[in-house]
């Protein structure tokens, strides 16, 4: 087993990019959330408590007892953690005069401290926090400053223990990854051995070891978390592997087809299934987005029950299950608020009566596709852009006819066609296309029209949590647009969605 850093999670919005900051390091980190965290773990290097939207000073804020920690193990806080780590061994944390919020300068750095080794004056940091540590105690040292924040960051006399006020995960601290480096490399010790092959060469053992003789099915999506997740128990357990990949009717153009052809090339056992009749007739007449998708999840479940039963001795189910679906069911605040429904394979173990095998559950997007390199998956897998299981039931808004889904597949074609075409597919996290549940006026010829909206949607991101609009050129947008009108019988007229993610989810529904 590799070395691990944990982070207490106290619910900061920034705590994922800590693990990933970590994980890029090579190095495994592991979120828990603050009350969860225990050193029963030989390989667990150091600890890292997280920020959060709380005060130290609120009477229900979430507290932890460290003492147990810090003699035995480096601990390093930041923000509300360096924070609570001040509040609870004696010093004055206060609200902020002026709200701290945004790019600042390290100014006293105490060079030759390991923490802040490389790191040069006037450095630059990212700062978030309506609360400042204002004085520490004898046993602590400060260890760098801004102008406008004396205690920035310390460490403890004698301990492997420090706190910072800035946040070093954020791009816009410009030696975070330095900072972070130091802690988990020199204080730490870790070795850096967190790599895709390492995953690989030890997950395969695992599955191997857990598997044994049993079979396994796998419902494939097409996406690169389930094409991931079915190579690499391929590998360790070969044709007890049985995969089913459903045309729900609702993919984009072609696409059954080709990814079906694409997962034969790559040796694996793959059953096809054409159930676009029964997904049509479960969405007949249904409009509200939440009642399509417990439809296609319950079609789905139907059409794959029906298939894996057909395969004799199956004991296991294989999902493609990743990190940010792990950390969200078992967050601080207990899982979040239902912003939409997943469609998943969800009620088939208990009524198959088979176990759950996850092998991704551990890994981030990005390192889901460096995995997927490793093991020689194809380009058109491995960087396929994201795509809701529902599929084009919530791209097309309101009620879903075969008629609406093939004219919303040639108005996609052209958009995603065009994006690789002038090589910005890659630099798009996703892209998708809108049928509009309305009608507007338009010209064609000498002739008035009255034809269908569809909107352009196109982010980019690192993992889907956050999202800014994509910035595509406007020839680009003009020639796909013109191209979509000219070709697409039934649309007159074509819009670009500008929203970002916060305030708008990437999905239209």
């Amino acid at each position: 087993m590799t070395d691990k850093i944990l982070i207490a999670d106290f619910g900061s919005q920034y705590t994922q990019l800590i693990a990933r900051r970590i994980r890029e390091l090579n190095v495994y980190c592991e979120i828990l959330p603050y009350n969860k965290v225990q050193l029963d773990d030989p390989h667990v290097k150091g600890i890292i408590l997280s920020g959060s939207p709380c005060s130290v000073r609120d009477s229900f804020a979430p507290n932890i007892n460290f003492d147990s920690w810090r003699k035995n193990i480096p601990l390093l806080g930041i923000c509300y953690g360096a924070q609570l780590i001040a509040h609870k061994s004696g010093g004055e944390v206060m609200p902020s005069k002026i709200r701290e919020y945004g790019r600042a300068n390290l100014i006293d750095i105490v060079s030759d401290d390991p923490l802040l080794k490389n790191i040069p004056q006037n450095s630059q940091v990212w700062m978030s926090h309506g609360d400042t540590i204002t004085s520490i105690p004898d046993s602590f040292d400060a260890i760098a400053s801004t102008p406008s924040v004396r205690i920035a960051a310390f460490r403890i006399k004698g301990e492997h223990t420090y706190g910072i006020q800035f946040h070093p995960e954020v791009t816009h601290s410009t030696d975070g990854t330095t900072l972070l480096k130091n802690f988990v490399y020199d204080i730490c010790g870790c070795k850096g051995e967190w790599t895709p092959d390492a995953f690989i060469e030890s997950t395969i053992k695992q599955l191997k070891q857990t598997i044994g003789k049993d079979r396994v099915v796998l419902g494939l999506s097409g996406g690169v978390d389930s094409s991931v997740a079915a190579m690499l128990i391929h590998n360790a357990v070969g044709d007890q592997l049985t995969c089913i990949f459903v045309d729900n009717g609702l993919l984009r153009k072609n696409e059954f087809h080709e990814v079906l052809a694409s997962y034969e090339e790559m040796g694996l056992n793959v059953v096809g299934v054409d159930a676009r009749q029964k997904f049509y007739n479960a969405l007949k007449s249904l409009s509200d987005p939440e009642d399509k998708r417990k439809a296609i999840g319950k079609t789905f479940i139907e059409v794959f029950e029906e298939q894996a039963h057909r395969i004799k001795d199956v004991k296991w189910l294989a999902q493609g299950t990743i990190y940010p679906d792990v950390i969200e069911s078992v967050s601080v605040n207990g899982p979040s608020v239902t912003i939409k429904s997943h469609h998943n394979v969800g009620g088939l173990p208990e009524k198959m009566k088979l176990k759950i095998v996850e092998p991704l559950r551990n890994l981030f997007k990005d390192e889901v596709r460096r995995v997927g390199a490793a093991l020689h998956i194809k380009e058109n897998i491995l960087h396929r852009h994201p795509f809701p299981g529902p599929g084009l039931a919530i791209r097309i808004l309101g009620d879903i006819t075969e008629e609406k889904v093939s004219l919303l597949q040639e108005v996609d074609h052209i958009f995603i066609s065009a994006l690789k075409k002038h090589n910005l597919y890659q630099s798009v996290w996703q892209a998708a296309a809108i049928l509009l549940p309305i009608q507007s006026v338009g010209v064609m010829g000498d002739e008035r029209t009255y034809e269908r909206v569809v909107a352009l949607r196109a982010v980019s991101s690192v993992d889907g949590m956050t999202a800014d609009w994509a910035h595509l050129p406007y020839d680009f947008l003009a020639e796909v647009s013109n191209e979509i009108i000219n070709k697409v019988k039934g649309v007159n007229r074509v819009v670009y969605d500008i929203s970002s993610k916060p305030p708008a989810t990437i999905e239209w529904e």
